[in-house]
């Protein structure tokens, strides 16, 4: 939630702005949530972006977003915001999935592009002065995690041969991608399976030869708290 208790309004509805452009659906609870306002000024807030011009619609039941098309002139960071990002830059360098460094690296660069010239300084200093330890040889084991991130928002097929670790056994297998999560510096990948009918784990750094296919899947409407609520009924139900 934003310290928002000296938050003039113009500022507030300059960021209220932002977070309409950067998702599809914004909900007034959540603009309430996040700037600590009741549901009722979010309501007002958004009539007053509305009357200033700004073309938000309105999806009943749903929320608000902007008309396609629009946008705003580039965010200028808080030297805060910037050092967040500086930060974030050292632990996701460290990170063993190799695409990810790659696609992070190269959004930095362009967030540095549009930070004034004082502040640059400061970030190449910072940046200078943060470390982060773990994996300092920089070492990766899969590069899968960019293609997989873009099969979960586009419903793609994807076809791998999977390498169970505690059977060394080695399948061929046809997944729907769902979510994945970080653990232990690997990344896992909960998936549909269609070859034993159910969701499973996979670990990035076991799949060999993936191939994201042109075939879609129906949306499985997968919710993490669904996921691991299941998951944990079945580890009571069994003996």
């Amino acid at each position: 939630m934003i310290d928002t208790e000296n938050l003039p309004r113009l500022s507030r509805l300059t960021a209220i702005l932002t977070l309409l452009q950067s998702k599809r659906l914004v909900t007034a609870t959540e603009i309430a949530h996040k700037f600590d306002i009741s549901v009722r000024t979010a309501y007002r807030d958004i009539k007053a972006l509305e009357a200033s011009g700004v073309p938000i619609f309105v999806e009943e039941g749903k929320g608000y977003s902007l008309a396609s098309g629009y946008s705003i002139p580039p965010i200028l960071f808080t030297e805060d915001e910037a050092n967040a990002l500086i930060t974030a830059e050292k632990i996701i360098g460290r990170n063993r999935d190799r695409s990810l460094v790659e696609n992070y690296q190269n959004a930095i660069t362009k967030i540095k592009a549009t930070l004034k010239e004082g502040r640059k300084e400061k970030t190449e200093l910072l940046s200078e002065r943060v470390a982060f330890v773990q994996n300092y040889r920089n070492e990766t084991n899969s590069s899968w995690l960019a293609e997989i991130q873009k099969s979960i928002t586009d419903f793609n097929l994807i076809q791998i041969d999977y390498h169970s670790g505690s059977k060394d056994e080695r399948t061929k297998r046809l997944i729907e991608p769902q979510a994945l999560y970080h653990t232990n510096e690997k990344w896992i990948l909960i998936a549909w399976c269609r070859l034993r009918e159910q969701f499973r784990e996979f670990r990035l750094d076991r799949m060999q030869n993936l191939q994201v296919l042109k075939e879609t899947f129906e949306d499985r409407n997968f919710t993490f708290e669904y996921y691991y609520r299941e998951v944990y009924l079945k580890q009571q139900a069994t003996p």
